[in-house]
């Protein structure tokens, strides 16, 4: 350490280094200018259905499994305990939720699926917080064994149930739950967007997707992302919670119990990742059937490792993998656009990086720019496969670049004692 670093370090009341930091001014920034990127490439090759309100609906939609399974994980982690079993919880909130949506109602559906997933998070409390367990060995078995209780109860439980529509690995259907639209705005944006004015149009589609045949489960999404900040950063309830994964030994010198917290937190982790694994089964589809998450909740870990295990970091992850796994159920030729987007967007990094001097990350942004142009220009369309597997692809892309900036609880994975602050 420097003599002036050092003086600094002693001096009171010497502020300390600011870390970098992504403000809101500058992420309104970066939408804009995605915004006009999008739009200038939806000009040259006269495909918009990047920004159109269908796609941003779908979008929102795939978005809710991820969201909701990465803010289970972002409580869980919050307190200290590692849960990779949010998958199989999810699918306890598929089977649980269409078995609830079929006997009873839709709503019901949606509190029967977060309580399966909540059953699922205290199993995963007991074995990690109680006894001890090592947390990614709990996460596996959870994973291993919710699903396979699941498929064997639905092959005993349905079997007489045929005639309405269930089978070996799939239940009767339910009921639907209601959308949202608001009338007038909606048709209005409509029209904007159908005129491809510059921008103008892009930023109609991205508002009318959001008014326009909306799930009622992905606004309660939304509100819990919202009411989770400010229950986790603006109260005395969070700051506890939030000790117990930071030091949970000074936190029970300070007479926190650390125990309670960390049930509460996973139990809720577990209720969260069961929520989106309903609206697959109440929302998505109307039954529930073998394999029905698709990894979306290690796609939910993904994006709250990529929101730096914070909520807004997470709504914004889940989005984009959204986002990338809505583009496989509409047109294909709009994931061959997005390659020239993406194309256009690597190539304005790496001039960013030149001006930063950043040599090394401006080779390969711009390696990246001309192999996806190359891809672009040589082909007419991108392979079903390839599509299929656009959002994983995406995840380990987002992590790695994301990596260097991260900042996990300091406790989170560790094992704890009751006794430890005495």
């Amino acid at each position: 350490m420097s003599t002036a670093t050092a003086a600094r370090a002693k001096t009171p009341g010497a502020s300390p280094a600011k870390k970098n930091k992504i403000t809101w001014p500058v992420v309104l920034l970066l939408i804009a200018g995605a915004l006009v990127l999008v739009s200038v490439v939806g000009m040259i090759t006269d495909n918009h259905s990047l920004t159109s309100s269908g796609q941003i609906t779908a979008a929102l939609g795939a978005a809710v499994p991820i969201g909701m399974a990465g803010l289970g994980g972002l409580w869980s982690e919050r307190a200290g305990v590692v849960n990779i079993g949010l998958e199989g919880m999810m699918v306890a909130g598929t089977f649980c939720g269409a078995w609830g949506g079929y006997l009873v109602s839709p709503w019901f559906g949606l509190l029967a699926g977060m309580i399966g997933g909540a059953l699922g998070g205290l199993l995963h409390a007991i074995v990690t917080v109680t006894f001890g367990v090592d947390h990614i060995v709990s996460g596996v078995g959870i994973n291993l064994l919710i699903p396979g209780i699941c498929a064997y109860v639905n092959r005993i439980y349905y079997k007489d149930y045929i005639a309405v529509g269930a089978g070996a690995n799939q239940s009767p259907p339910a009921d639907p739950l209601p959308y949202i639209t608001i009338p007038g705005l909606s048709s209005w944006l409509k029209d904007i967007e159908n005129h491809h004015w510059f921008v103008v149009s892009d930023v109609a589609g991205v508002v009318g997707g959001v008014v326009t045949n909306l799930s009622v489960v992905i606004v309660l999404a939304a509100a819990l992302i919202v009411v989770s900040y400010f229950l986790l950063w603006r109260t005395v309830f969070g700051l506890r919670l939030r000790s117990c994964g930071e030091n949970p030994t000074a936190a029970e010198s300070l007479g926190v119990n650390v125990y309670k917290y960390k049930y509460l937190a996973v139990i809720a982790s577990g209720g969260f990742a069961g929520l989106g694994g309903a609206y697959l089964s109440l929302v998505a589809a109307h039954f529930y059937k073998d394999g029905q998450t698709l990894g979306r909740g290690f796609i939910g870990l993904a994006a709250m490792i990529f929101g730096n295990w914070m909520p807004g970091g997470l709504a914004v992850g889940a989005g984009l993998f959204g986002f990338t796994d809505s583009l496989q159920l509409r047109d294909p030729g709009s994931v061959h656009v997005l390659l020239l987007v993406v194309s256009i967007a690597m190539g304005l990094l790496g001039l960013w990086q030149v001006y930063r001097r950043k040599i090394t990350g401006a080779v390969i942004s711009f390696v990246a720019c001309g192999g996806l142009a190359a891809w672009y220009s040589l082909t007419d369309e991108v392979q079903r496969p390839l599509i299929v597997a656009t959002p994983y692809v995406i995840t380990l892309v987002v992590l790695a670049l994301a990596s260097q900036r991260l900042r996990p609880p300091k406790a989170d994975g560790q094992i704890y004692r009751k006794g430890q602050g005495k």
